[in-house]
């Protein structure tokens, strides 16, 4: 696989103690070549902040292994979801997450040019990205681990491949 990432511009939120206050952030817009140029990055995308695997293991694993997958010569780890700003943070700040950056896709833009957005009505969600994992240098996909059963509303949530360990395994290999 040599495809490149999508170019898009992400809104974030960071934050900046000049503004002072219970809030004390401000918008930012990140683009693809701000994460992705000259760097090894890996990127893992999940359906959604405070849901239950990707509460309680998908995210967790990353923040576990985070200094393991650093050890390979990643200079980064992202988690996306099609989710804002603000559920990412408070997400991120819930699960007490200090090393993997938070990579809200507010718009479902990237996903969507990624070929991974869904429809999740079944479960009220709406749109939401596929669960996957990624290793990119320079801005191309190198390997995607893409969990099994894409397609709109599957009933079921798989989550065999774009874990932690798998893509530490494959960093090792």
């Amino acid at each position: 696989m040599t495809s490149n990432v999508p170019n898009v511009v992400f809104k974030t939120r960071v934050r900046d103690e000049s503004i002072g206050g219970d809030n004390p952030f401000r918008w930012q817009d990140v683009s693809s070549n701000d994460i992705f140029k000259g760097k090894k990055i890996v990127l893992f995308s999940l359906p959604g902040a405070f849901t239950p695997t990707c509460s309680s293991t998908h995210l967790p694993g990353y923040e576990a292994k985070y200094q393991d997958i650093i050890g390979q010569g990643v200079d980064d780890v992202y988690c996306l979801s099609v989710n804002d700003a603000f559920t990412m943070f408070q997400w991120s700040k819930h699960l007490g997450i200090e090393h993997v950056k938070m990579l809200p896709d507010g718009n479902g833009d990237f996903t969507r040019l990624m070929g991974m957005l869904v429809k999740k009505e079944n479960l009220g969600f709406g749109y939401r990205s596929w669960r996957y994992s990624m290793l990119v240098e320079d801005g191309k996909i190198v390997k995607l681990f893409s969990e099994p059963g894409f397609s709109d509303n599957y009933p079921d949530d798989p989550f065999t491949v774009s874990d932690a360990d798998t893509m530490l395994d494959y960093l090792k290999s």
